[in-house]
């Protein structure tokens, strides 16, 4: 096994790990959104009940977010030394932009949103948690600008300033909208709202299958199912196809491992499941004629481009681990669908749902589904740009820190293994057992109406005092 394989698994062990945690955040928060504007409109104490039921889950979610995050700032400097130097100019102004827009406004209103919940009236608290949740937008925002610069750079030139060369910026606007940010960053959203519905209803299947809380769980899954089903349509038909139209424009050698293509031809398939044969060019499985020509370009006559049209040293020599990534994270984005559809169809249908007990266990079981199709198509985008790490300028074999030896890598990722095995059975323990405690009965409805509902009711009492 090269070093260069062995910073990559460490990279890529880390960076899943945290890929858990920021979709699952951004999907809950758009829920503690909703119940809080529900909570407004209502006042009816059932919606703040579970605000602050689900604020308890979203500060256990945030905190493993920041910190799993943090090892890949470190990971840039002591592993890939060779990428920051290269990006550093780049990805400094982006990352710098990520703390100032982004991070600040999200942890300025942090602590309102976790220990503000007896303390503020119900529109208070709805603009602290639309500020912590517009601020982990922004957040993602300005993550995907910066790997979205790695898979399209724009706006930049390449100097040699005595260390190797370095890729300075020219155009900033051309850097935050290079082509592929918006598509990405659509999917990206959706995706994470998916895996915060899932959750939301994955806890109140459980619910209902345990006979606990059942008014709330069934409140909980008649909020969460719809906007579930249509997310997952929209996914597939919306931002999953803008997503191939970007790719097969942008970069056609990655289309072309996604989906096994060799030869340059149109109407070209799009497999459902499949094994593909880098080493003779052939693709087998189960596809739909036409359906990739048709999802790339709106007509079965667009041509894609086949392996056979690029050099050799460019190819990705993992086309077929992209392919089965790709086709994982297609055909759960399929499942979800017929998921959604049927548990609203038997919701609808003289309210089965809430008795039928094998719907609710796939339910619960949809949780690990939509991280799992979420991992996937983060594996996509990863594996499918080699051999690149910024697409078409800096190759990864060129990328890695050349002084850091086999033996400190290999250590330090049975070390990660070890440790983030611990943090994720603390990080299951610690969520069973706030999902085991339920909603707590709902704050006092005169208290409540006490409570300050804006900041000048806050001054005002503080004036009084």
């Amino acid at each position: 096994m090269s070093l260069e394989t062995l910073h990559r698994i460490q990279f890529g062990l880390t960076i899943s790990f945290h890929f858990i945690f920021p979709p699952m955040s951004l999907g809950v928060g758009l829920m503690l959104v909703i119940f809080g504007v529900k909570s407004v409109r209502t006042h009816d104490p059932k919606w703040r009940q579970l605000s602050l039921f689900w604020t308890r889950i979203y500060g256990l979610i945030f905190a493993m977010g920041i910190a799993t995050g943090i090892v890949q700032e470190f990971q840039f400097g002591t592993n890939w030394a060779v990428f920051s130097r290269y990006v550093g100019n780049i990805f400094g102004s982006l990352l710098a932009a990520e703390g100032i827009f982004a991070f600040m406004l999200e942890g300025g209103f942090l602590g309102l949103l976790l220990f503000g919940g007896q303390r503020l009236g119900n529109r208070l608290w709805l603009f602290a948690t639309t500020m912590v949740v517009l601020g982990a937008t922004f957040s993602a925002a300005w993550i995907v600008m910066a790997n979205s610069w790695m898979q399209t750079p724009r706006g930049y030139e390449v100097s040699d300033v005595g260390h190797g060369d370095q890729a300075f910026m020219t155009s900033f606007h051309d850097v935050v909208f290079t082509p592929s940010f918006g598509p990405r960053f659509f999917h990206v959203m959706a995706a994470s709202w998916i895996v915060g519905t899932s959750l939301v209803i994955s806890v109140a299947a459980y619910y209902l299958l345990k006979q606990r809380h059942v008014e709330l769980a069934k409140t909980m899954m008649r909020t969460a199912l719809p906007l579930f089903t249509v997310l997952a349509v929209l996914q597939v038909a919306l931002f999953g196809a803008n997503q191939a139209t970007e790719v097969a424009v942008q970069q056609p050698e990655k289309l072309s491992a996604m989906e096994g293509v060799y030869q340059t031809g149109d109407c070209v398939p799009m497999y459902l499941v499949g094994w593909t044969d880098p080493s003779d060019g052939t693709t087998t499985g189960i596809s739909i004629p036409c359906l990739l020509s048709i999802l790339t370009g709106k007509s079965p006559s667009t041509v894609i481009q086949g392996y056979d049209t690029f050099p050799e040293q460019d190819r990705n020599p993992q086309a077929n681990l992209v392919f089965q990534v790709y086709h994982l994270m297609i055909d759960l984005g399929m499942l979800f669908i017929a998921i959604g559809g049927l548990a609203c169809i038997l919701w609808r249908w003289r309210e089965k749902l809430w008795t039928n007990r094998w719907m609710l266990r796939v339910l619960v079981a949809t949780i690990g589904l939509t991280q799992l199709a979420t991992l996937s198509g983060w594996w996509t985008a990863e594996f499918g740009r080699q051999p690149w790490v910024v697409w078409g300028e800096l190759r990864t074999d060129d990328a890695f820190s050349p002084n850091v030896a086999f033996g400190q890598v290999a250590f330090s990722i049975g070390m990660f293994v070890v440790l983030y095995a611990l943090v994720f059975t603390l990080f299951i323990f610690l969520l069973n057992k706030k999902i085991q405690e339920g909603p707590q009965p709902p704050p006092d409805e005169a208290a409540t109406e006490s409570l300050p509902d804006s900041f000048g009711e806050i001054f005002r009492h503080r004036s009084r005092a």
